[in-house]
Order: C-alpha cells, then structure tokens, then sequence
C-alpha cells in the first residue's frame, strides 16, 4: 500500500495535465474561423458575360470576357480579355478593351490592366449636335467607374481624333454623362481643324 501512495501525486499531476489540456483545448477558437476566408478562387467561368443594372433595372455596362476567375473573401473577380461597353439611350456608346480585368465586389469599379483603349465611334453632325471623329485614347490602365460613369488613368495615355494626337504623363478622365474629356498635366500634340481632319 505504501509503494502505490507514493506514485499518487504523480497520478493526480497526470489528471491536472489532461484538465488544463481539455480547458485549453475546448476555450480555444478554430484557426480556419480566426483567419476568415481566404483569398483563393471560389469558383471559375468561361465566356463570360455580366451586366450591370441602374436603378431603373436598365443595363449599365456590359462586360464580357474569355474566364472570370471569383474570390471568396472579397467578392472580386478576376476576367481575361474583358470587353467593356456602356449602353445609354442618348450618347454613343463607349468601349473599353484590356489584356486582364479587375472588378470589385459589389461590381462598381473595374480596372482595366493592360494595353488599355477607350474608343467611341465618329458622331454624324445633326441639327443639334456637331459631328465628330472616331475618338481613341490609349494606357496601360483605366478604371472604370460604373455608378458615375467615368473611365479615367493617372498613368501616361495618348489620345487620338481625326488627325489629332494629344499625349499626357499624367493621366486623363473621360466623363461620359458630360461627354468631356479632361488631359492632366502637361499636354503635348497636335490639334486638326475639324475641316483638315474630321475631328473637334
């Protein structure tokens, strides 16, 4: 009886060990729900086509692309060769090309990455609007913003009209609402006189 008293503290130690081990245990949280969802593809599409409704339920922007490639976490995607058009009942429409695309989750920003190119077709003159050329302006990215409809980049972009070629460094912005177009920065070029060259 001696010899089994004298191992019961070692006993009684074992049983603290395993009680701090289970306590320890069941008052940690899993790693997966402390970490979240991560940034890995949810799912992958190809021929892609998605459309962006106003408040009228009327079709914003189209996009399409050859594969979309959806996060998890943030709701983004990812598409190839995006094609981006805007449909609007009383301007021309608008079209931006890029290698890869970028679109936020909740669908209102698209970054357009890689021999990027806005182009709107020439405008016939009517007897309230004067005509002009096919415009084509040119950067290695633009972000389109959806709701406000604006294509704008703060990197180097080249526009074309006609026969006129502007350059800026720093970027430009095209309002599609206003049908404006605002260079930033230092501008150079040339401007045709819409006789010479068709263009504004």
């Amino acid at each position: 009886m001696a010899s089994a008293l004298k191992f019961l503290p070692i006993f009684l130690m074992g049983l603290l060990t395993l009680g701090t081990y289970w306590l320890v245990q069941i008052n940690t949280p899993d790693i997966e729900i402390i970490k979240g969802k991560r940034h890995v593809p949810d799912y992958i599409m190809d021929g892609i086509v998605v459309t962006t409704l106003g408040p009228q339920g009327n079709a914003l922007y189209r996009v399409v692309g050859q594969r979309l490639i959806h996060y998890e976490d943030d709701a983004s995607s990812e598409i190839f060769q995006p094609i981006a058009r805007r449909f609007h009942a009383t301007k021309p429409p608008i079209t931006v090309r890029s290698d890869k695309g970028f679109l936020n989750g909740d669908m209102t920003v698209l970054d357009m990455v890689g021999n990027a190119n806005l182009t709107r077709p020439a405008q016939v003159a009517t007897a309230t609007q004067v005509g002009s050329a096919r415009l084509l302006m040119s950067s290695n990215k633009f972000t389109v913003l959806m709701n406000e409809d604006i294509v704008k980049t703060t990197l180097p972009v080249v526009l074309e009209q006609g026969l006129s070629v502007m350059t800026s460094q720093e970027g430009a912005i095209f309002d599609n609402v206003q049908q404006k177009l605002t260079m930033i920065g230092q501008v150079k070029g040339r401007i045709e006189s819409e006789n010479a060259g068709g263009s504004r």
